[in-house]
């Protein structure tokens, strides 16, 4: 089958013909109808990771927000038949750890990330095995399309758990958003959609015109004025003081200290941004004002595949649309073009694979 391959690190990935996987005996194979095209994915194609002795091996399938059907099923699987429509986490857990049995299997001890790590080749591919599907797996509504079930993959999942799961966000809270690509729209979408006033953050006009369009009731233009060192003091002003909850969805040193900046007394940042090389997984932080204001630090990766049930009622009870973060289809063979666009900040929104 075809599969677009990690072979040197920021060189275009290798489209080329791998083994059809199977299905291991807890697990199944999905034929891959969509997915989506996540800076995750970047981050591994440019080697990042080393300070962490996270990087990615080459060799790899990578891709990690997928969604499909079912063709082939392992004898120990009892919740899921051939022919099934699922959503499949990046975060997979193996179901049985003190973290899996208490609802947080993105923390899972022996778990798998999909598209990162040799035994789990990833979702750019036309088809994936899964393991462990029964603690893994989620149905996905008839009302949803694989499409826009690929837009709630790794970014949205992993905003929601942020906001939702870790912060709490509800009516009311005034939240900031520092870096609005894909993680940061949804991260848009489901603030406005719990009830809190919105402040996207970005230096580019396209993001801040789609984050107006997905809910966020004031835009900070970061390029302007002071530039990106006085983007904390505008979000403090139009929050009348300073934000309840404020997320670095960018990863950058300046994205995370402007968003510790931006709280009000009492305030949680949200850790969702990945850094780059230029931070190698460390940040300096106002820990004075951070002591003094009583703020509190919380990171979010993935989702637990036990939320995703919690995730899709929120988005059909909340009538939310992540379809509408979706700007661009593409095939395949267009991925190594999609991730080095990524370089310079060319892609805008959710970019999804549909053609295989």
């Amino acid at each position: 089958m075809k599969a677009a391959v990690l072979r040197e690190y920021d060189a275009p990935l290798a489209i080329e013909d791998v083994p059809e996987p199977t299905p291991p005996e807890h697990g199944v194979v999905v034929d891959v109808e969509a997915c989506g095209v996540c800076r995750s994915d970047w981050h591994a194609w440019k080697g990042h990771g080393e300070w962490a002795d996270d990087a990615v091996e080459r060799g790899q399938v990578l891709g990690h927000e997928p969604a499909g059907t079912i063709s082939a099923v392992g004898e120990r699987v009892t919740e899921w038949a051939v022919g099934d429509r699922v959503a499949v986490p990046f975060s997979l857990g193996d179901g049985t750890c003190e973290h899996c049995v208490t609802g947080h299997g993105n923390r899972c001890s022996d778990g798998y990330a999909l598209g990162f790590e040799p035994s789990v080749p990833g979702a750019f591919a036309e088809r994936v095995a899964v393991p462990h599907a029964d603690y893994n797996l989620a149905a996905l509504p008839d009302a949803l399309s694989a499409r826009d079930a690929a837009a709630l993959g790794c970014r949205y999942a992993t905003a929601f758990n942020g906001l939702v799961e870790r912060a709490s966000v509800g009516p009311g809270d005034r939240v900031a958003v520092h870096g609005c690509g894909g993680v940061g729209l949804s991260a848009v979408q489901i603030a406005a959609a719990r009830g809190a006033t919105v402040v996207a953050v970005d230096v580019r006009e396209e993001p801040l015109a789609l984050a107006a369009d997905l809910g966020a009731a004031e835009l900070v233009d970061a390029s302007e004025d002071g530039g990106p060192a006085s983007a904390d003091a505008a979000v403090r002003e139009v929050t009348d003081g300073g934000a309840h909850v404020s997320v670095d969805a960018l990863g950058r040193a300046e994205t995370c200290r402007n968003s510790a900046r931006s709280l009000r007394r009492g305030g949680t940042h949200v850790q969702i941004g990945l850094t780059t090389d230029a931070e190698a997984g460390e940040v300096a932080l106002p820990t004075d004002a951070m002591t003094r204001d009583e703020l509190d630090w919380v990171g979010a990766r993935g989702l637990s595949p036990t939320a995703y049930p919690a995730l899709l009622r929120f988005v059909a009870g909340a009538a939310v649309d992540p379809g509408a973060l979706v700007t661009r289809e593409v095939s395949l063979d267009a991925v190594p073009a999609r991730l080095a666009a990524m370089d310079d900040y060319g892609t805008a929104g959710v970019e999804v694979v549909t053609e295989f």
